[in-house]
């Protein structure tokens, strides 16, 4: 079997200095080093959305991440060369992690072979050529080190302070990196309620004892031992606060459950897809708002919902969502399950799919999955291609004949929304039928809703009444015969 270890380092500067950064892999059993290049693809351009610029990728064929350090002592060192580290977990902290996989020998990677690709002008910045290490070109090369370490796995709270030690280097997690985006772009009031309760719920277990001396506060009668310590304190703290924002987060929803009962009878289509398949594009080219389109990982966070056009009778309403990614982290999938809500009430779901991107067959699963996980798996849905002018003409046809029921597109050109708008239209349009609706003069209230929720073929104006001749859903002409039923009986036992 070929060796998988690599140290990549490459550069991507465009002329404007940035924080660098390092990014490591593990190809754990059963997982491809085409999976791991792609997920650190991922986290790279995760790393860009927040500033960070990726100089070197390392990735390490492991059979579990439970070790201490997560990496093999040698590959620990090889990072540590470039941060700056001493390479070394402290003394103590190399024992087994509570349920994780047994560690490899500590001296396992020793032997491993590692390929150094430099880009062109680019040098390895640990590199020091053996000078001293209080010299002053050495405190040169160390203000230009990496100073951060990204990890494309979760960390337990021991492996973050292992790895910050023996890298002397910030070191996040692939989860943290999502949650410090997804606090970025919040822009809403139930966004940021969201993200801050998934925040805090991922630092809980993470807080660290700050004070030195132990007990801080004393424990009285009933009290246990002497009373909380400075940790303890601060994790209840924390706890509570999580506790205020879940109230003011359901108040917040409440609201936005209320909006959504008044567009209820309006036909609803939702965009779903993986985070940058194109959706806000689309959302924008479908109703002529201005969504906002960056090529940036997580650029929506919030749901919007607009007016399809040109406008239909019935109205046609397109609600844009936050995108999926992998390795999402579950706390942020609990906290925005109302904000999909969208989604799973939609009469139609767009899976919206980067079709140029080489691994949209796995991200469209993992849009399937999380849909499935919101009870929104079984909903009506078309799968869309988006960004096909990215592709050469054999390209598309392989995609038609895969997806032959799909509908591919690109977003940036109007012919191709125009001709989605037309699938979607047809869509709603297969469900109706004809029907007449008589409204007495005494309830003509009810004209405005029938006028909201179908198409009116005809109006004629009668002695005691208007009669309406509609095109609807029969769901929709049920509910209106239902109010009209509704109104005559109030106003007889008046």
């Amino acid at each position: 079997m070929p060796n998988t270890d690599r140290m990549i380092l490459s550069s991507n500067s465009q002329g404007v200095r940035a924080t660098q950064a390092i990014l490591v892999g593990l190809q754990l059993p059963g997982v491809s080093i085409e999976e791991v290049d792609a997920s650190l693809d991922e986290l790279e351009r995760l790393a860009e959305t927040l500033g960070l610029r990726a100089i070197a990728r390392i990735t390490q064929r492991r059979s579990g991440a439970g070790a201490a350090a997560v990496l093999g002592a040698g590959k620990l060192r090889q990072l540590a060369r470039l941060t700056g580290g001493p390479g070394r977990v402290p003394a103590g902290a190399t024992r087994r992690q509570k349920g994780a996989m047994p560690a490899e020998h500590p001296e396992d990677d020793t032997g491993d072979e590692l390929a150094l690709e430099f880009a062109e002008g680019v040098g390895d910045p640990g590199s020091d050529s053996g000078s001293d290490p209080d010299s002053d070109s050495d405190a040169q090369g160390k203000a230009e080190r990496p100073t951060v370490v990204l990890f494309d796995h979760d960390l337990t709270p021991s492996q973050l302070r292992n790895l910050e030690g023996a890298t002397e280097a910030e070191v996040l997690d692939r989860s943290s990196v999502i949650l410090s985006i997804f606090q970025r772009h919040a822009r809403t009031r139930e966004a940021r309620l969201q993200v801050e309760i998934a925040r805090l719920n991922y630092l809980a277990p993470r807080l660290r004892g700050a004070h030195v001396g132990g007990d801080r506060v004393r424990g009285g009668i009933g009290g246990k031992g002497a009373g909380e310590s400075a940790l303890e304190l601060d994790r209840r703290r924390v706890r509570d606060r999580i506790a205020e924002l879940r109230e003011e987060l359901v108040y917040v929803q409440r609201e936005a459950g209320v909006r959504r009962a008044r567009r209820s009878r309006l036909n609803g289509v939702a965009l779903v897809g993986y985070t940058n398949a194109g959706k806000s594009s689309l959302m924008r080219g479908l109703t002529g708002t201005d969504a906002l389109v960056e090529d940036q990982l997580f650029a929506t966070l919030d749901t919007a919902t607009r007016m399809l056009q040109p406008p239909t009778l019935p109205k046609l309403l397109v609600s844009d969502t936050v995108g999926f990614i992998k390795k999402l982290p579950h706390d942020l999938i609990a906290s925005f399950r109302s904000t999909l809500d969208e989604a799973r009430t939609a009469a139609l779901v767009l899976h919206v799919v980067d079709a140029a991107d080489p691994e949209w067959r796995s991200q469209f699963e993992v849009t399937r999955q999380v849909m499935g996980e919101l009870g929104a798996g079984e909903s009506p849905s078309l799968v869309v291609l988006n960004k096909a002018d990215r592709l050469d003409a054999p390209a598309r046809d392989a995609l038609a004949a895969e997806m032959p029921d799909a509908h591919i597109m690109s977003a940036h050109r109007p012919a191709d929304v125009a001709a989605l708008r037309e699938r979607i239209v047809a869509f709603f349009e297969q469900d109706m039928v004809d029907a007449e609706i008589f409204v007495e003069y005494e309830h003509q209230r009810l004209v405005h809703t029938i006028y909201e929720a179908c198409r009116v073929l005809d109006e004629k104006h009668e002695e005691t009444g208007t009669l309406l001749r509609v095109r609807a859903p029969v769901a929709i002409l049920d509910e209106l015969r239902g109010a009209l039923q509704t109104a005559q009986d109030a106003a007889s036992a008046g």
